[in-house]
């Protein structure tokens, strides 16, 4: 799977205390059969965050102490931590960074989409939100609005310590200081569908050794507490689309545009069948973070648009008369440049270019502009990112 599909790395941020170890442990804990890599970042030398997940993940963590991740200058020694996770010995399916509360994320994203391991790609960032501490937090680091600024999906975590006013207050101010459309997840313990963020894949492989998927398997068993009451995913609705019929990459990207916040995740494969685009485009949206990826159909796969759309509070059949709205009957008829809204969010490398050219670039960005480094993902950085 790994040796075809790029790793996605996906940052988990917020300031200390929010809650992020909880968070990645509830992912952890109901990832299925999914193989989670963990970059822990803590600030200090005793990883205390460490060592809270080590018994989780094994071999597959590495975790940095002494400081801030993003404070590394070449981000050497990231690459170096991710390369090891990306061996396929290891056969990762998704890898997640756990930033110092201290860190900067958007220098963090900006290390991962410059990465040049083909093994992984960027994967979202998620910022977790004290909702308790939601004021004291903004009066002692006002940098937290910026960091909300470039958050590709926010959790808004400890829900369970304010009353309903106060949070409909947090999340009023949530909105106004996130990039237009940006999901805000409500949490109490750090409970999230991990499907939010990644495919979770089914158990598959023998227990029988002692693992923290036995030590769940167990606990379910007892009988004494009902775990599917405390999974997260009870919350969110899941809708799927189906097209044998091409899509029209103008009517899709303006309803990938003007999706609802409360749609956090966009997985799948479309067929656009523009004239020197015939190739099957994977998209994954996680949040406001968007990528295509074109690539090969298999032989004899039908050509088809397949997706899967999870959110909470949205309304299902509208969005599927939406989707049914940009079914385009003459394909072959659409000029090139109609691909234009796609292939700004085709990273260069995977539109055959080199990211240091200085044309050719559909959305008119320059490589040469450091808001803009090497080609990456614009829905990772909004127009009015600072």
């Amino acid at each position: 799977m790994n040796s075809v599909q790029p790793i996605p790395v996906v940052v988990l941020a917020g300031f200390l205390g929010s809650g992020k170890t909880t968070v990645l442990n509830h992912l952890l804990g109901n990832r299925g059969g999914t193989r989670i890599g963990v970059v822990v970042n803590d600030f200090g030398s005793i990883e205390i965050d460490a060592m809270s997940v080590a018994g989780q993940v094994g071999d597959s963590m590495v975790s940095l102490g002494g400081g801030c991740l993003c404070c590394a200058v070449d981000g050497s020694e990231l690459d170096a931590y991710l390369d090891r996770l990306a061996a396929p010995v290891h056969r990762i399916d998704v890898i997640v960074i756990e930033a110092s509360g201290l860190a900067e994320p958007q220098e963090m994203v900006r290390m991962l989409v410059a990465n040049e391991n083909p093994a992984i790609r960027y994967g979202g960032l998620v910022q977790v939100v004290d909702a308790a501490e939601f004021d004291r937090t903004r009066t002692a680091h006002p940098e937290t609005d910026r960091h909300l600024s470039v958050a590709d999906l926010v959790v808004l975590n400890k829900t369970d310590r304010v009353d309903p006013a106060e949070r409909a207050r947090i999340e009023g101010e949530l909105a106004g200081l996130c990039a237009p459309g940006t999901p805000l997840v409500g949490a109490d313990h750090g409970r999230i569908d991990p499907e939010l963020l990644f495919d979770r894949r089914p158990w598959t492989e023998t227990r029988g050794q002692l693992s923290f998927e036995d030590l769940i398997a167990e606990a379910a068993d007892d009988g004494g507490h009902d775990a599917h009451a405390d999974h997260a995913h009870a919350r969110y609705e899941s809708v799927e689309f189906t097209s044998d019929q091409a899509l029209s990459p103008r009517r899709f990207i303006d309803f990938l545009d003007r999706r609802p916040a409360g749609l956090y995740r966009i997985k799948g494969f479309v067929w656009f069948g523009v004239p020197g685009h015939q190739e099957r485009y994977e998209v994954h949206a996680v949040g406001r973070f968007l990528r295509f990826g074109p690539g090969p159909w298999g032989r004899g796969e039908p050509r088809r648009t397949q997706l899967v759309l999870i959110g909470c509070g949205t309304d299902g059949p509208a969005l599927l008369r939406e989707l049914e709205a940009c079914r385009d009957e003459s394909p072959e008829q659409a000029p090139p440049e109609s691909m234009w809204g796609v292939l700004r969010y085709v990273p260069a490398a995977d539109r055959g270019e080199d990211p240091s050219a200085q044309a050719g670039s559909p959305s008119g960005e320059d490589p040469e502009d450091p808001e803009d480094p090497e080609g990456q993902d614009r829905a990772a950085w909004p127009e009015d990112t600072p």
